[in-house]
């Protein structure tokens, strides 16, 4: 916490004392009933901030997942509440996290993504380069030996590696034109095969 941070937390602080101790002492309510109604207040209090501090963690647990249909050659895939469509593939037997995204020529991995892949991006040769929302990077071209979607797998698949930060990697249309029709319809990403 900041300096600033700690003067505003201090200064609530004292401010609610206050309005307690004047609750209190203007006698308008019991004693007990006014803690139980402080204690109830507290409650909600901690409750809002531990809302507020597992947001992340509650939005990632409840976002809709990719759906596999039964008749093997149809993938859907829900839009996320962010506005985007978020896939799971497997890497080499991991999982790893994509946002799909039509906009990118190829499979964009973050260097974290590669390391789960079995790849190793610190002794990556970093030559190419990319345009992105954020300017130019340099980016390493990779084979994944195995990349599996549903039920579809597929081998020795060319991605690259991007040398800078990414929140998360980027499943682009060198894997998605793999798909003989790729639909958005009712909030819904087909793929089929």
């Amino acid at each position: 916490m900041s300096e600033f941070e700690i003067g505003h937390l201090a200064y609530l602080s004292l401010l609610l004392i206050m309005v307690l101790m004047w609750y209190i002492s203007s006698g308008r309510i019991a004693l007990g009933q006014t803690l139980r109604n402080a204690a109830i207040w507290v409650l909600i209090f901690l409750g809002a901030i531990a809302v507020a501090g597992m947001w992340d963690d509650i939005r990632t647990s409840v976002r809709p997942m990719q759906t596999v249909l039964e008749d093997g050659n149809r993938i859907e895939i829900p839009r996320s509440s962010d506005g985007h469509y978020h896939a799971t593939l497997s890497l080499n037997g991991a999982d790893v996290a994509f946002i799909v995204d039509t906009g990118a020529s190829e499979i964009v991995l973050s260097k974290e993504d590669a390391r789960r892949a079995g790849l190793d991006p610190d002794n990556l040769a970093y030559w190419g380069r990319a345009m992105t929302a954020n300017g130019e990077v340099r980016i390493a071209p990779v084979w994944i030996e195995e990349i599996s979607l549903g039920g579809f797998t597929d081998r020795d698949v060319r991605a690259t590696v991007n040398e800078g930060e990414m929140p998360q990697s980027l499943l682009g249309m060198s894997y998605l034109q793999r798909f003989e029709q790729i639909t958005i319809a009712g909030n819904r990403l087909i793929l089929i095969r």
